[in-house]
Protein backbone atom coordinates (compact mmCIF):
# COMPACT_ATOMS: atom_id res chain seq x y z
CA UNK A 1 0.00 0.00 0.00
CA UNK A 2 1.37 3.18 -1.30
CA UNK A 3 1.03 7.05 1.01
CA UNK A 4 0.48 9.37 -1.30
CA UNK A 5 0.25 13.53 -0.81
CA UNK A 6 -2.86 13.70 1.32
CA UNK A 7 -4.34 16.40 3.38
CA UNK A 8 -5.34 15.35 6.84
CA UNK A 9 -8.73 16.94 6.44
CA UNK A 10 -9.59 14.27 3.98
CA UNK A 11 -10.32 10.75 4.38
CA UNK A 12 -11.40 9.86 0.58
CA UNK A 13 -9.99 10.70 -2.81
CA UNK A 14 -10.85 8.87 -5.63
CA UNK A 15 -9.08 9.49 -8.91
CA UNK A 16 -10.20 8.57 -12.82
CA UNK A 17 -12.29 5.89 -10.74
CA UNK A 18 -13.48 3.32 -14.06
CA UNK A 19 -15.87 0.95 -14.63
CA UNK A 20 -17.58 -0.73 -17.50
CA UNK A 21 -20.43 -3.75 -17.05
CA UNK A 22 -22.11 -4.14 -20.34
CA UNK A 23 -22.95 -0.95 -22.39
CA UNK A 24 -22.58 1.03 -19.12
CA UNK A 25 -19.30 2.80 -18.11
CA UNK A 26 -19.11 4.63 -14.35
CA UNK A 27 -16.34 7.29 -14.58
CA UNK A 28 -13.92 8.75 -15.14
CA UNK A 29 -14.56 9.71 -11.58
CA UNK A 30 -12.48 11.90 -9.73
CA UNK A 31 -13.76 13.56 -6.10
CA UNK A 32 -12.62 14.20 -2.39
CA UNK A 33 -15.02 13.50 0.73
CA UNK A 34 -13.33 15.31 4.07
CA UNK A 35 -12.83 13.38 7.23
CA UNK A 36 -16.11 13.80 9.55
CA UNK A 37 -17.64 14.92 6.77
CA UNK A 38 -21.74 13.84 5.36
CA UNK A 39 -21.32 13.51 1.33
CA UNK A 40 -24.32 12.84 -0.39
CA UNK A 41 -24.16 11.42 -3.97
CA UNK A 42 -27.31 12.69 -5.72
CA UNK A 43 -28.61 10.87 -8.66
CA UNK A 44 -31.60 9.17 -10.70
CA UNK A 45 -32.16 5.50 -10.68
CA UNK A 46 -29.24 3.89 -13.17
CA UNK A 47 -26.86 6.47 -12.91
CA UNK A 48 -24.22 4.24 -11.48
CA UNK A 49 -24.86 4.99 -7.64
CA UNK A 50 -24.59 1.82 -6.23
CA UNK A 51 -21.77 0.65 -8.47
CA UNK A 52 -19.62 3.09 -7.32
CA UNK A 53 -20.45 2.67 -3.41
CA UNK A 54 -19.32 -1.11 -4.20
CA UNK A 55 -16.04 0.13 -5.95
CA UNK A 56 -15.21 2.59 -3.23
CA UNK A 57 -15.98 -0.78 -0.62
CA UNK A 58 -13.85 -3.08 -2.94
CA UNK A 59 -17.01 -5.35 -4.10
CA UNK A 60 -16.79 -4.08 -7.52
CA UNK A 61 -13.07 -3.93 -9.35
CA UNK A 62 -12.40 -0.82 -10.96
CA UNK A 63 -9.08 1.06 -12.44
CA UNK A 64 -8.31 4.36 -11.11
CA UNK A 65 -7.38 5.03 -7.43
CA UNK A 66 -9.20 4.97 -4.11
CA UNK A 67 -6.97 6.79 -1.19
CA UNK A 68 -8.41 6.46 2.09
CA UNK A 69 -6.23 8.50 4.91
CA UNK A 70 -3.35 8.89 2.21
CA UNK A 71 -3.57 4.89 1.67
CA UNK A 72 -4.40 3.47 -2.51
CA UNK A 73 -6.69 1.04 -1.34
CA UNK A 74 -7.40 -0.03 -4.66
CA UNK A 75 -5.64 -3.54 -4.28
CA UNK A 76 -6.83 -4.06 -0.79
CA UNK A 77 -9.41 -6.63 0.55
CA UNK A 78 -13.12 -5.58 0.70
CA UNK A 79 -12.63 -6.93 4.60
CA UNK A 80 -9.34 -5.35 5.55
CA UNK A 81 -11.16 -1.82 4.23
CA UNK A 82 -12.54 -1.52 7.29
CA UNK A 83 -15.90 0.17 5.43
CA UNK A 84 -19.55 -0.45 6.21
CA UNK A 85 -21.92 -1.16 3.66
CA UNK A 86 -25.64 -0.85 4.06
CA UNK A 87 -27.62 -1.61 1.09
CA UNK A 88 -31.34 -0.81 0.66
CA UNK A 89 -32.48 -4.14 0.64
CA UNK A 90 -30.84 -4.07 4.52
CA UNK A 91 -29.47 -8.13 3.62
CA UNK A 92 -29.55 -9.06 7.37
CA UNK A 93 -29.02 -12.81 8.29
CA UNK A 94 -32.86 -14.47 8.73
CA UNK A 95 -31.28 -17.52 10.79
CA UNK A 96 -30.23 -14.68 13.84
CA UNK A 97 -32.11 -12.65 16.35
CA UNK A 98 -31.25 -8.87 16.35
CA UNK A 99 -29.14 -8.75 18.54
CA UNK A 100 -26.97 -11.75 16.83
CA UNK A 101 -27.45 -9.64 13.70
CA UNK A 102 -25.83 -6.87 15.58
CA UNK A 103 -22.79 -7.88 17.27
CA UNK A 104 -21.97 -10.74 14.03
CA UNK A 105 -18.91 -8.74 13.28
CA UNK A 106 -17.11 -9.42 16.56
CA UNK A 107 -17.28 -13.29 15.40
CA UNK A 108 -14.28 -11.76 12.98
CA UNK A 109 -12.32 -8.97 14.47
CA UNK A 110 -11.68 -7.47 17.88
CA UNK A 111 -14.52 -5.07 18.63
CA UNK A 112 -13.03 -2.27 21.01
CA UNK A 113 -15.32 -1.43 23.83
CA UNK A 114 -17.83 -3.61 22.64
CA UNK A 115 -20.33 -3.90 25.51
CA UNK A 116 -20.27 -0.13 26.20
CA UNK A 117 -20.47 0.39 22.34
CA UNK A 118 -23.60 -2.04 21.53
CA UNK A 119 -25.88 -0.27 24.67
CA UNK A 120 -25.07 2.79 23.23
CA UNK A 121 -26.52 1.86 19.73
CA UNK A 122 -28.99 0.21 20.61
CA UNK A 123 -30.29 3.13 23.22
CA UNK A 124 -29.39 5.58 20.81
CA UNK A 125 -31.14 4.11 17.18
CA UNK A 126 -34.36 3.33 19.67
CA UNK A 127 -34.49 -0.73 19.52
CA UNK A 128 -34.10 -1.73 22.93
CA UNK A 129 -37.54 -3.36 22.53
CA UNK A 130 -36.46 -5.79 19.38
CA UNK A 131 -33.58 -7.17 20.26
CA UNK A 132 -34.65 -10.93 20.53
CA UNK A 133 -36.91 -10.70 18.01
CA UNK A 134 -36.74 -12.38 14.83
CA UNK A 135 -35.74 -10.60 11.36
CA UNK A 136 -38.82 -11.48 9.47
CA UNK A 137 -41.24 -10.04 12.46
CA UNK A 138 -39.55 -6.62 11.80
CA UNK A 139 -41.06 -3.36 9.66
CA UNK A 140 -39.49 -1.86 7.41
CA UNK A 141 -37.85 1.12 9.32
CA UNK A 142 -37.12 -1.91 12.04
CA UNK A 143 -34.82 -3.27 9.84
CA UNK A 144 -33.29 -0.62 8.55
CA UNK A 145 -32.16 0.98 11.87
CA UNK A 146 -30.81 -2.95 12.36
CA UNK A 147 -28.83 -2.87 9.54
CA UNK A 148 -27.49 0.65 10.57
CA UNK A 149 -26.76 -0.54 14.08
CA UNK A 150 -24.85 -3.66 12.65
CA UNK A 151 -22.35 -1.37 10.40
CA UNK A 152 -21.73 0.98 13.33
CA UNK A 153 -20.97 -2.41 15.82
CA UNK A 154 -18.51 -3.00 13.10
CA UNK A 155 -16.72 0.06 14.15
CA UNK A 156 -16.03 1.25 10.36
CA UNK A 157 -14.06 4.74 9.75
CA UNK A 158 -16.19 4.65 6.30
CA UNK A 159 -20.17 4.05 6.72
CA UNK A 160 -21.65 3.52 2.84
CA UNK A 161 -25.23 4.00 2.75
CA UNK A 162 -27.19 3.10 -0.48
CA UNK A 163 -30.72 4.67 -0.55
CA UNK A 164 -30.85 3.87 3.21
CA UNK A 165 -34.55 5.45 3.56
CA UNK A 166 -36.32 4.42 0.21
CA UNK A 167 -38.24 1.24 2.19
CA UNK A 168 -38.69 3.68 5.39
CA UNK A 169 -42.28 4.27 6.21
CA UNK A 170 -42.98 8.49 5.65
CA UNK A 171 -43.84 8.88 9.36
CA UNK A 172 -40.55 7.70 10.69
CA UNK A 173 -38.33 8.97 7.98
CA UNK A 174 -37.35 12.34 9.64
CA UNK A 175 -36.33 10.49 12.65
CA UNK A 176 -33.99 8.57 11.10
CA UNK A 177 -32.96 10.86 9.45
CA UNK A 178 -31.83 12.67 12.59
CA UNK A 179 -30.30 9.28 13.37
CA UNK A 180 -28.11 9.55 10.45
CA UNK A 181 -27.05 13.17 10.92
CA UNK A 182 -25.89 12.62 14.22
CA UNK A 183 -23.80 9.52 13.35
CA UNK A 184 -20.70 11.53 12.11
CA UNK A 185 -19.91 13.31 15.27
CA UNK A 186 -21.37 9.82 18.17
CA UNK A 187 -19.27 7.62 16.56
CA UNK A 188 -16.25 9.19 14.38
CA UNK A 189 -16.86 8.38 11.30
CA UNK A 190 -17.73 9.92 7.64
CA UNK A 191 -20.66 8.82 5.65
CA UNK A 192 -21.27 8.47 2.46
CA UNK A 193 -24.85 8.12 1.56
CA UNK A 194 -26.69 7.94 -1.85
CA UNK A 195 -30.43 8.95 -3.13
CA UNK A 196 -32.05 10.57 -5.73
CA UNK A 197 -34.25 12.45 -3.21
CA UNK A 198 -33.03 15.97 -2.95
CA UNK A 199 -34.97 16.44 1.01
CA UNK A 200 -32.46 13.89 2.06
CA UNK A 201 -29.72 15.66 0.41
CA UNK A 202 -30.96 19.14 1.88
CA UNK A 203 -30.74 17.85 5.26
CA UNK A 204 -27.95 15.21 5.77
CA UNK A 205 -25.26 16.53 3.73
CA UNK A 206 -22.39 18.71 4.58
CA UNK A 207 -21.22 18.21 0.46
CA UNK A 208 -23.54 16.92 -2.09
CA UNK A 209 -21.98 15.06 -5.52
CA UNK A 210 -24.23 14.62 -8.48
CA UNK A 211 -23.85 11.61 -10.63
CA UNK A 212 -25.73 11.15 -13.82
CA UNK A 213 -25.39 8.59 -16.53
CA UNK A 214 -22.25 7.03 -15.07
CA UNK A 215 -20.19 10.94 -14.67
CA UNK A 216 -19.99 13.09 -11.50
CA UNK A 217 -21.40 16.07 -12.68
CA UNK A 218 -21.16 18.86 -9.64
CA UNK A 219 -19.24 18.23 -6.48
CA UNK A 220 -19.69 21.27 -3.88
CA UNK A 221 -21.40 22.39 -0.56
CA UNK A 222 -24.84 21.81 -0.57
CA UNK A 223 -26.43 25.02 -0.59
CA UNK A 224 -24.47 25.52 -3.91
CA UNK A 225 -24.83 22.61 -5.77
CA UNK A 226 -28.72 22.71 -5.03
CA UNK A 227 -29.38 25.87 -5.56
CA UNK A 228 -26.26 27.16 -8.35
CA UNK A 229 -26.11 24.20 -11.15
CA UNK A 230 -23.37 24.17 -12.81
CA UNK A 231 -24.67 22.79 -16.23
CA UNK A 232 -27.95 22.48 -17.94
CA UNK A 233 -27.91 18.23 -17.02
CA UNK A 234 -27.63 18.98 -13.20
CA UNK A 235 -30.30 21.95 -13.49
CA UNK A 236 -33.08 19.70 -15.19
CA UNK A 237 -32.21 16.89 -12.97
CA UNK A 238 -32.83 19.36 -9.87
CA UNK A 239 -36.06 20.12 -11.34
CA UNK A 240 -34.82 24.23 -12.06
CA UNK A 241 -37.62 25.54 -14.80
CA UNK A 242 -37.62 28.65 -17.13
CA UNK A 243 -33.72 27.62 -18.62
CA UNK A 244 -33.26 29.81 -21.02
CA UNK A 245 -30.31 31.19 -23.12
CA UNK A 246 -28.41 34.23 -21.61
CA UNK A 247 -29.08 35.95 -24.82
CA UNK A 248 -32.47 36.97 -23.60
CA UNK A 249 -30.85 38.72 -21.05
CA UNK A 250 -29.08 41.07 -23.48
CA UNK A 251 -25.66 38.83 -22.88
CA UNK A 252 -23.80 38.26 -26.24
CA UNK A 253 -22.82 34.71 -24.48
CA UNK A 254 -23.56 31.32 -26.40
CA UNK A 255 -24.13 28.25 -24.89
CA UNK A 256 -24.48 29.73 -21.11
CA UNK A 257 -27.82 30.23 -19.64
CA UNK A 258 -30.01 30.86 -16.30
CA UNK A 259 -33.07 29.63 -14.83
CA UNK A 260 -35.76 31.76 -12.66
CA UNK A 261 -37.92 30.15 -9.77
CA UNK A 262 -41.60 30.49 -10.87
CA UNK A 263 -42.46 32.14 -7.91
CA UNK A 264 -39.83 34.77 -8.15
CA UNK A 265 -41.56 36.40 -11.05
CA UNK A 266 -44.14 39.25 -11.27
CA UNK A 267 -46.55 40.58 -13.64
CA UNK A 268 -47.02 44.67 -14.45
CA UNK A 269 -47.61 47.56 -16.98
CA UNK A 270 -45.13 49.83 -16.49
CA UNK A 271 -41.52 49.36 -16.58
CA UNK A 272 -39.00 49.22 -13.17
CA UNK A 273 -35.41 49.84 -12.30
CA UNK A 274 -33.15 46.99 -10.83
CA UNK A 275 -34.95 44.16 -12.78
CA UNK A 276 -34.81 42.24 -16.10
CA UNK A 277 -37.93 43.13 -18.00
CA UNK A 278 -39.83 41.22 -21.06
CA UNK A 279 -42.88 41.95 -22.72
CA UNK A 280 -44.92 38.80 -22.62
CA UNK A 281 -48.13 37.26 -23.86
CA UNK A 282 -50.80 35.17 -21.54
CA UNK A 283 -51.06 32.04 -22.90
CA UNK A 284 -52.98 30.57 -20.30
CA UNK A 285 -53.22 30.98 -16.64
CA UNK A 286 -54.86 28.04 -14.24
CA UNK A 287 -56.10 28.44 -10.72
CA UNK A 288 -54.58 26.41 -8.34
CA UNK A 289 -55.89 26.82 -4.63
CA UNK A 290 -54.19 30.39 -3.59
CA UNK A 291 -52.01 30.94 -6.41
CA UNK A 292 -52.14 30.90 -10.50
CA UNK A 293 -49.82 29.05 -12.43
CA UNK A 294 -49.66 31.28 -15.47
CA UNK A 295 -47.03 30.30 -18.85
CA UNK A 296 -46.41 33.13 -20.33
CA UNK A 297 -44.74 33.86 -24.29
CA UNK A 298 -41.93 36.12 -24.26
CA UNK A 299 -41.03 35.78 -28.21
CA UNK A 300 -40.66 31.99 -28.85
CA UNK A 301 -39.74 31.19 -25.43
CA UNK A 302 -42.66 30.20 -22.55
CA UNK A 303 -41.71 31.58 -18.83
CA UNK A 304 -43.70 29.65 -16.48
CA UNK A 305 -44.88 31.09 -13.45
CA UNK A 306 -46.38 31.09 -10.29
CA UNK A 307 -48.40 34.08 -8.59
CA UNK A 308 -50.21 34.15 -5.17
CA UNK A 309 -53.83 35.26 -6.04
CA UNK A 310 -53.89 38.27 -4.00
CA UNK A 311 -50.75 39.51 -6.46
CA UNK A 312 -53.48 39.78 -9.43
CA UNK A 313 -56.06 41.15 -7.43
CA UNK A 314 -57.60 44.15 -9.60
CA UNK A 315 -55.41 43.22 -12.75
CA UNK A 316 -58.03 40.62 -13.82
CA UNK A 317 -55.04 39.29 -16.64
CA UNK A 318 -56.74 36.46 -18.78
CA UNK A 319 -55.41 34.21 -21.78
CA UNK A 320 -54.41 36.73 -24.93
CA UNK A 321 -53.37 39.96 -22.65
CA UNK A 322 -50.08 41.35 -23.71
CA UNK A 323 -48.26 42.54 -20.16
CA UNK A 324 -44.90 42.33 -18.73
CA UNK A 325 -42.81 40.03 -16.80
CA UNK A 326 -40.58 41.09 -14.02
CA UNK A 327 -37.27 39.47 -12.66
CA UNK A 328 -35.56 41.07 -9.87
CA UNK A 329 -31.49 40.32 -11.06
CA UNK A 330 -30.74 38.81 -7.82
CA UNK A 331 -33.38 35.50 -8.51
CA UNK A 332 -31.48 35.13 -12.04
CA UNK A 333 -29.35 32.18 -11.02
CA UNK A 334 -26.46 31.47 -14.17
CA UNK A 335 -25.47 28.07 -15.40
Amino acid sequence: MKATGFSSQLMLKIEDLFLKRGSFVLGKLSFEVPKHSYFVILGKTGSGKTMLLESIAGIQSAEGSIYFDGVDMSKVAVQKRNFGFVYQDFILFPNMSVEKNIRYSARYRDIKDSEALFEDIVQFLRIEDILHRDIKHLSGGEKQRVAIARAIFSRPKLLLLDEPLSAVDPTFRNSIMKSLKDIVKRYDMTIIHVTHNFREASFLADRVGVLLDGKMQQVGPTYEVLNKPKNIEVAKFLGFKNIFPTTILGFDQHNRYFSVDPNKITFGEKTREGVYCFACEIENILGISDHYKVFAKVGEDTFFCKVHKSAFEGKELKDGDKTNIYIEKKDVAFI
